[in-house]
């Protein structure tokens, strides 16, 4: 069998041709002869020095029969289509199975030489008054039907490899001839137009024949001109290659080449070309494709978490859990965490070692201060300087479809006349409806059921409650004084003299000073201001070092308040001297735990409770509550609150105070102050009480209990309920205090001596 390979001629059946011998036997391994079979050949690329292999060809080609051998000319005629099977390289040729292609006979003779007729003649007409006339029309008009029409002139016609490829797959008649005359005709345009043709038909088929070929041949110029600069590669081509390798579905996919056709019209002078350019970079600028799942090492996570994060023993064993259900599962899975702790306690770092641990990209999402529902969702395109929400924003920004996304300060959204954002973070927390999340901007839905939300916050008061609801709180309660130390030790430290540029015998800081650091220069329950006080103790250093003061420094305890050049922070301390109405409590803030002093005392007047120090409504509450409950407690007292009026007070009088746990400390204020009993200071005491004089339960146990120890008290008082919450406490805050937990508030009146036993039991 001879090869006869073209790489620009589409070989139709039904067809005779003259081809030179010499070709002909240079392709075959003996000289051609009269009756042997020919085979043409439709390669998808240039051939390459003879060797041919199974992807340089189309899988269907035309059979032939050499009929006549003349001179130095064969004279083949071509039969039938053939499908090429299992297509093996042998070498310089190749082995494969033919197998005859039918065709749908469903154009009859008549209308295919009515069609040939009109093409010839069209043909004929366009070539006249050129030079090649003469010498075409005696050929031309030897071309006996539609099939030698397009197959002699196929290497002239300016159509890709493919589109000849569809003609000669097309098993139709009727539809091969459509094609074949679209074909034809278009490239008959494109020669009138390039030889400046007078003027566009009137019909719209011709119309429309022209349009498509001056488009084509656009398409072809801008084609040969990348080939040569491919650094000038038009946005058009760029975003069509990227919506081709993008990995879309199929939505995003119309969506995009309907916002790419638009941009083709446009222009670049178009007044909305900046806008659809800026849609087609974002979307094309994400990540479609899924990631393969991947197998997680439990080992490995934990071992991140412990070398990036002292401490924090039960946030970082929760957080195993869900990556051990996720390395069960092949896939995203369990619940929204929360993590949900004072500033600087670690919240936000510890997501990026999430990251680390699973192998994955980290983005940060702040949602502070947002309070447009827009910046969640993304705004319409039909807005001017629309931009797509800050989700979607993070995932371009990740590079990956799988990120872990932390969306820091949940709680600080901001609900107003501009939509409500933390409904809009519904759907994105929502497992059951993120896969289909849509963001305004692209309209278009994205797959989220894989990217691995964490969420952050001070609190949990301002955080709606069908939010809520989608998340699991896990609470960061701040760093015990010896959690504070290694941290230092092992990382603040050790990056803040690599920021300054400092090396490790350059500078050497003792425990104490450091123990000092933490205790005298910081009040918070995380570790935030202790990195700034650390990174002011090394630039410190480094103007001693620069300055050839010393070579190298070592900082004691009697050292930091000149480096720090800051005075030590007051701690409020327990109370020296007891007097009656004086009590210690307990309270938490945003910065961690604190020890408050309530005040109370009774001046001549008429029974009003006057309420100073900026307490909120709650604790306003509880003042009232506690003069009830201290009436009915002791009845022999009552009339002294008819005839004065009683002050209460809670230092510093600047702070806005307020919270369900002050209670029994006002309570027991007022006891001791009817019964001029003073309260010794080593108590302090944290709780709400009832009417019926119940201790009921509180939050914050943690850093209260940091608080006490901090501020030398040895005795504390905590709702018998709590209890349970003594687990999360440190060891060592537990080991320096005596915890007694207490359910009514009259054992916390006789164990401090106000109550006597014997009333106590009454």
């Amino acid at each position: 069998m001879i090869t006869i390979s073209y790489y620009n001629m589409l070989s139709l059946p039904d067809v005779s041709c003259y081809f030179q011998l010499e070709y002909l036997n240079s392709k075959s391994d003996k000289p051609v002869a009269a009756g042997d079979k020919v085979l043409f050949l439709m390669l998808t690329r240039d051939e390459k020095e003879g060797h041919i292999s199974a992807e340089d060809v189309y899988p269907i080609a035309t059979r032939g029969v050499v009929e006549s051998i003349e001179n130095e000319w064969a004279l083949v005629r071509t039969t039938s289509r053939v499908d090429l099977d299992g297509i093996q390289p042998d070498g310089k040729h190749f082995q494969a199975q033919l197998r005859t292609r039918p065709e749908i006979s469903d154009l009859d003779l008549e209308e295919q030489q009515e069609r040939f007729q009109k093409m010839r003649a069209a043909m004929l007409d366009a070539l006249e008054g050129t030079q090649w006339l003469m010498g075409a029309r005696n050929y031309i008009m030897r071309w006996s039907n539609m099939n030698e029409l397009i197959t002699f002139t196929s290497s002239m016609l300016q159509i890709s490899s493919e589109e000849k490829f569809a003609i000669l797959a097309e098993d139709s008649v009727a539809r091969r001839a459509e094609n074949m005359e679209k074909a034809f005709y278009e490239s008959l345009e494109l020669f009138k137009v390039n030889r400046e043709a007078q003027s566009a038909q009137k019909e719209n088929n011709e119309q429309l024949y022209r349009e498509q070929a001056i488009r084509k041949q656009i398409d072809f110029l801008q084609d040969e001109l990348d080939k040569l600069h491919p650094e000038n590669v038009t946005d058009v081509q760029k975003f069509e290659q990227k919506i081709r390798e993008s990995g879309m579905n199929d939505t995003a996919r119309a969506e995009a080449e309907k916002v790419l056709n638009r941009m083709k019209q446009e222009g670049k002078d178009g007044h909305e070309y900046g806008m659809l350019y800026d849609y087609l970079d974002f979307v094309t600028s994400l990540v479609w494709k899924k990631e393969p799942a991947t197998d997680i090492d439990l080992k490995a996570a934990k071992a991140v978490l412990d070398e990036d994060h002292f401490g924090l023993k039960k946030t970082k064993g929760r957080i195993l859990q869900q990556i051990a259900v996720m390395a069960l599962n092949k896939k995203q899975s369990g619940s929204i965490l929360l993590f949900v702790g004072a500033p600087g306690t670690g919240k936000t770092s510890i997501g990026q070692s999430i990251a680390k641990a699973l192998g994955r990209k980290y983005v940060r999402v702040s949602l502070g201060g947002v309070r447009d529902e827009a910046e969640i969702r993304g705004h319409r395109r039909t807005y001017i300087g629309a931009m797509p929400g800050r989700i979607m924003e993070g995932i371009r920004r990740s590079g990956a479809s799988n990120p872990v996304v932390v969306l820091d300060e949940v709680d600080k959204l901001v609900r107003d006349y501009g939509g409500d954002p933390s409904s809009a973070l519904l759907e994105v927390l929502d497992p059951e409806q993120n896969a289909t999340f849509t963001d305004h901007y692209m309209n278009v839905p994205y797959d989220l059921s894989d990217v691995l939300f964490v969420c952050t916050a001070n609190t949990t008061d301002t955080i709606p409650g069908p939010l809520l609801d989608r998340m699991e709180v896990i609470s960061f309660p701040g760093y015990s004084a010896l959690e504070k130390f290694q941290i230092a030790r092992r990382h603040l430290l050790p990056k803040a003299m690599e920021k300054a540029g400092i090396q490790a015998e350059q500078l050497a800081v003792s425990d104490d000073a450091l123990r000092a650091v933490i205790s005298d220069y910081t009040m918070e329950a995380g570790v935030r201001r202790l990195k700034n006080r650390l990174d002011t103790l090394c630039r410190a250093a480094a103007v001693k070092l620069v300055s050839g003061e010393a070579e190298q420094v070592s900082v004691e305890p009697g050292d930091l308040r000149a480096l720090l050049e800051t005075a030590p922070i007051r701690h409020d301390r327990v109370l020296e001297a007891k007097a009656p109405g004086i009590v210690t409590g307990l309270a938490w803030t945003q910065a961690g735990g604190e020890i408050l002093f309530i005040e109370s005392l009774l001046a001549k007047g008429n029974g009003k409770t006057i309420i100073t120090g900026q307490l909120g409504d709650v604790m306003k509450e509880s003042v009232q509550i506690a003069v009830s409950l201290v009436k009915s407690m002791f009845p022999d007292q009552a009339e002294r609150f008819e005839k004065n009026d009683l002050h209460v007070h809670v230092p510093a009088g600047a702070v806005p105070k307020d919270g369900p746990s002050a209670g029994i400390t006002l309570t027991t204020a007022l006891a001791s102050l009817v019964t001029g009993t003073p309260v010794s200071a080593e108590y302090a005491m944290t709780g709400e009480v009832s009417l019926r004089g119940v201790v009921m339960p509180i939050g914050g146990l943690p850093e209260k209990l940091m608080a006490a120890q901090r501020a030398g008290v040895k005795k504390v008082f905590i709702p018998e309920e709590n209890v349970d919450d003594l687990m999360d406490v440190a060891e060592e805050v537990k080991q320096a205090l005596e915890i007694i937990p207490v359910h009514y508030a009259a054992e916390v009146l006789e164990r401090v001596g106000i109550l006597k036993p014997a009333s106590a039991a009454a």
